[in-house]
Formats: C-alpha cells, structure tokens, sequence
C-alpha cells in the first residue's frame, strides 16, 4: 500500500489554476504534456507522480538539471532528454505531438511582440487537435492606469518589473487568428494594484 502523501507532496508548488484544470477532468493520467518553461519543474510533481508523459523546455541548464532530478526521484521510467535546454519558440519536438501544452509564467518575459508571437505559435504547432493549450501570463487587465509603457508592450510594473503585458483585446485576437476555442473565459488576478496574472485556457 501506498505511503500517506499530504498535498503539498502529492501536488508540489503547482499553479492553483493548472490544479484547476485538472479538477475539472481535462487533464488525465496518460495524456502526453509539454511544459514549455518547465524551470525547476514546480508545476511537474502531480503529473510525475500520476503516469504522464511528461516532457520539458527551458533555457536555463541549472533548472534542466534540477527537473531531470526530480523526475528521476517521481518517474524514474521517463527518458532523461524528455527535459531539453531550449528556447520556447525553438523547440525541437514533433508536429502536433502532445495532448497539453503548459505556459506558466513564460510569455510575459518576451522581449517584443515578434519574440511573444513566435513562443505562442510555437506551442500551438506542438500541439494535437484538440489538445489544450494552458497559459498564465501577466497582463494589463485591471491596472491599466499603474503601468508605464516602455516599448512594444513592455510596461514598468507598481512591483518594480518590466514585464510583456497583453490584454483582452490581444488574446481575443490571437485566439481568432490561432482558430482556438475557449475552454475557461479569461480570468485575471490582480494582487494588490501591484501586478495581474491572467488564465488563456484553449483548446485547439
């Protein structure tokens, strides 16, 4: 039998909203995920623990390193170079190879709109029809009068950031041209007038 694991064990630092997904039935035990911006792989230990195919990108070979560990600790059975050291809008995957594709605090790092465009579509080649597309990323949604623009939608933030910011009319937008359906309506958080994090949940 099965050890006790309390849920900060079974489930790590995942994304609240990622959880929510996978209360709602969308994300199940065997489906393949990609999670393009994996870092240290927070959003990882449920599926790893849950018989997924999971599989990672990142740019940076500390976090690489440090998801590879764990996934050897969880899933010992997956393939070390399931977890690659590589930029989002390169990736060296298959067309239309996996069943959910992750984003979770990612976009928002982009350096203009070409370099967030090339990310988002890069993803979206990944993946199936009819696969999800989850994506967390900040916003102007809610606190458009405490941003400052810098150039090309990076903003000053009120928590000392520079971050991308998209907004409800982009994602509309880039949802349309994509040919995605919603599967949530966009939600945003906004913590304190500080920052908003907002939900592009889609299914393709």
């Amino acid at each position: 039998m099965q050890p006790y694991l309390n849920l900060q064990e079974w489930f790590g630092a995942i994304d609240i909203y990622l959880f929510d997904q996978l209360l709602k039935g969308r994300i199940v035990p065997g489906m393949r995920v990609l999670d393009a911006g994996c870092g240290s792989g927070r959003n990882l230990v449920y599926l790893l623990r849950s018989g997924f195919e999971v599989l990672g990108v990142d740019e940076s070979s500390a976090a690489i390193e440090q998801t590879r560990r764990l996934t050897a600790a969880l899933a010992p059975h997956l393939p070390q170079n399931n977890f690659r050291i590589e930029a989002v809008e390169q990736m060296s995957f298959a067309d239309a190879g996996f069943d959910v594709v992750i984003s979770s605090a990612v976009l928002h790092f982009a350096s203009d709109e070409a370099q967030w465009m090339s990310m988002v579509k890069e993803m979206w080649r990944l993946l199936k029809p009819g696969g999800i597309f989850f994506a967390r990323l900040a916003s102007s949604i809610g606190i458009e009068d405490q941003v400052r623009p810098i150039a090309d939608r990076r903003y000053h933030l009120p928590d000392g950031s520079q971050r991308f910011l998209i907004d409800e009319a982009m994602l509309l937008s880039v949802t349309a041209d994509l040919g995605g359906e919603f599967i949530e309506p966009i939600k945003t958080t906004v913590v304190q007038n500080m920052r908003a994090m907002t939900t592009w949940c889609l299914r393709k």
